[in-house]
């Protein structure tokens, strides 16, 4: 157990469970992760092994005797008329049946219908009538011959969900982690490994649970395929409701004119369009007319009265194209369907998740550590939807650019709002804590904007930006414009011949207070040559297409001696990294040149062995190219600072070193493995100096 699963369980004693628990008990259960959580939580919600094994052993015999498989359907139902009555674990909804003026109910494994069931079990449930609900239900049979009485009947049924939550205690017990340590609880929450993530990747993460405590929030992600996009909406919470996006109807999404029976957004927190991208799909006018509606107004018309509703929307979809490709050709949206491609449907999205950035989902992603059980923290984020920190960042003193309309204002604060709730639930953010959330904020929202001007010219054109407390510009870019800014500004009009862009670091007099990005090259396919000048560069997370010659090319050409100061090569991938600056040394250098590369680093405690071991090979390997490499521990314990030094009169200050590329697996058929551009990279600083 890590320091932070320690503190998770001592904190938030009963209402944590290990993560990795859900695939040991699982089998093959068809059932969604908050099920088994829920069943996890009563047994294994502790840091005892002994406990937590005994509990698995009893969650597996509740599923083997009462988890209904579909293909075993005929024998739980025989098990029930054999006894009389049997609990089981099943997906059940409800109709009224207007004949008998009965309700009955619909077991989807058991493969039952026309249950009988009471109507004070339905007003205690009623979304028991939208759709599907996971309960545990005792049923009972007994026949009769008299005609159209059925013999099933439910005697008691459970919606699995925990009860009694204490959100206030929750709130107060928040402010014993730190801000990244509460970050990772979240995550590890939601199933995934915190080392593996960089910052903004784990924020955007946890943007997939915006809708959850915003009320009406519009929330739109595309991208590659096995990012896990309906992951958070399938299995996280008992309060969403995940569709397909050609599946849905006007009666079923809102109001039944025939009975009057509202649909799902009346009953769900959130409803989530899965597969909503496919430009061959067909959705009915209707329903994208009242949802343009409903999106903007909180309401829809049913004949002639109007009603609201609560429900977020969440609409999730992969791209058929990579990034340069959609803006050079066509712009983000390019896989809606027609009728949603559309500029007044898109103007009413809140935010637009980036999909590209999010990791295609690999094993080592996967949390083992501890979490909230997902349906203690679903009861919890259902409770925040009736706060409103919209204005948090203006009362801290921050204010939106006048350019921005009054739309784009509301899908900015409703943003932050939804961040501030599941970061800082009970307050206390910091000044630079809030700049960071609504720099994503502002950006989520520009990225819809920037490609409503592209699909409607007569959208202005905006300059997203915000004042710091001092009254200092912040000036807010989308990645993708930074990584492509030929193809992100181009006028698709009079560009059809643009050539791919290519990112390269530029720098600016390290006298300015702004620092600047990668930015384009002259399209050649090959880097342009940059000079090697003074400067500071700031690179954003995430941000491909970077690489070592890039940032280092220029500031070591011409060096017969290279000192690099790096107290972290230590680990598999830090040795890796500095072996790809080394063969960057090796391709810029002549033949016949002679170039000394000397290390100084620090021993990694436990793993020395492992470490001389990768160094020496280092060596080795150079040794035949022209490179004399060597290395030494710094015993003084003086190496605290990161930087590289050459004969030639540059030193170059790194906050990270040369670790600066995310995770990225290790397959060998890896583009990332093989080609550094196509890494996403940390966020780091390089400062270039003339010494």
């Amino acid at each position: 157990m890590t320091a932070l699963d320690d503190k998770i369980n001592e904190t938030f004693a009963g209402f944590v469970v290990r993560k990795d628990l859900v695939k040991a008990v699982k089998g093959n259960a068809i059932v969604p992760g908050y099920v088994l959580e829920y069943l996890l939580g009563q047994y294994c919600a502790t840091d005892d092994e002994a406990s937590i094994a005994t509990g698995i052993e009893t969650v597996k015999e509740i599923l083997r005797k009462h988890y209904v498989h579909r293909n075993q359907a005929g024998l739980v139902q025989s098990e029930i008329k054999e006894r009389g009555h049997f609990k089981v674990i099943d997906r059940v909804s409800v109709s009224l049946n207007e004949k008998t003026d009965a309700y009955e109910a619909v077991f989807e494994n058991l493969s039952i219908k026309k249950v009988a069931i009471d109507s004070g079990t339905i007003k205690a449930h009623p979304k028991l009538l939208v759709t599907g609900v996971w309960c545990i239900s005792d049923v009972s049979y007994e026949f009769s011959e008299q005609s159209g009485i059925s013999p099933w009947t439910v005697d008691s049924l459970k919606p699995i969900q925990v009860a009694g939550v204490d959100f206030e205690t929750f709130k107060s017990t928040r402010d014993e982690f730190t801000t990244d340590e509460w970050i990772d609880v979240l995550m590890q929450s939601i199933g995934f490994n915190p080392e593996e993530f960089g910052k903004r990747s784990k924020l955007l993460q946890l943007m997939r649970l915006i809708p959850f405590v915003e009320r009406n929030y519009n929330l739109i992600e595309l991208g590659p395929k096995g990012t896990g996009k309906s992951h958070i909406y399938s299995e996280f919470s008992p309060h969403g409701q995940l569709i397909s996006g050609g599946e849905v109807t006007v009666p079923k999404l809102f109001v039944n004119n025939s009975n009057g029976r509202i649909g799902l957004v009346g009953y769900w927190d959130v409803v989530a369009f899965d597969e909503f991208a496919g430009r061959t799909k067909k959705p009915q006018k209707a329903l994208v007319d009242i949802m343009k509606n409903y999106m903007a107004n909180k309401s829809f018309s049913r004949g002639v009265a109007t009603m609201g509703a609560e429900a977020s929307f969440a609409f999730v979809g992969n791209t058929a194209h990579n990034v340069p490709y959609m803006l050079k050709n066509s712009d983000l949206f390019e896989e809606l369907p027609a009728e949603f491609h559309d500029s007044a449907f898109i103007d009413r999205i809140h935010a637009y998740l980036p999909g590209w950035e999010v990791e295609v989902i690999r094993s080592e992603l996967f949390s083992e550590g501890y979490g909230f059980i997902v349906d203690y923290l679903a009861e919890i984020l259902r409770h925040l939807r009736n706060d409103d920190l919209s204005l948090v960042y203006q009362d801290a003193g921050f204010k939106l650019s006048s350019q921005i309309s009054t739309r784009d204002r509301d899908a900015i604060n409703k943003t932050m709002s939804g961040y501030l709730k599941l970061l800082f639930p009970n307050g206390g953010a910091t000044e630079a804590e809030i700049e960071g959330l609504l720099t994503l904020a502002v950006e989520s929202r520009k990225r819809v904007k920037d490609q409503l001007k592209r699909i409607d010219s007569t959208y202005p054109e905006t300059d997203f930006h915000f004042l710091r407390p001092n009254g200092e510009k912040c000036t807010v870019t989308t990645l993708e414009e930074d990584e492509y800014p030929k193809f992100y500004y181009r006028n698709l009009a009079h560009d059809d011949d643009a050539e791919d862009d290519e990112v390269l670091i530029d720098t600016e007099d390290t006298s300015g207070t702004e620092a600047s990005t990668p930015s384009e090259s002259t399209g050649s396919g090959k880097p342009t040559e940059m000079p090697a000048r003074e400067g500071h560069i700031v690179v954003k997370e995430n941000l491909k297409g970077v690489t070592f010659e890039k940032i280092f090319g220029p500031w070591i050409k011409g060096a017969t001696k290279i000192t690099i100061t790096d107290p972290y090569i230590r680990m598999f991938h830090q040795a890796r990294n500095l072996m790809e600056f080394l063969e960057l040394v090796i391709r810029q250098k002549k033949p016949e040149d002679h170039i000394t590369v000397e290390l100084i680093t620090a021993p990694n405690d436990g793993e020395v062995a492992k470490q001389r071991e990768f160094l020496d090979e280092i060596v080795g390997s150079c040794s035949t190219a022209g490179i004399d490499f060597t290395w030494r521990f710094d015993d003084a314990g003086t190496a605290h600072a990161r930087h590289i030094i050459t004969d030639t009169g540059w030193k170059i200050s790194l906050d990270r070193g040369l670790d600066i590329f995310q995770h990225f697996g290790s397959s060998a058929f890896s583009l990332a493995g093989r080609f550094q551009e196509h890494r996403a990279v940390k966020q780091f600083e390089v400062t270039y100096l003339k010494v």
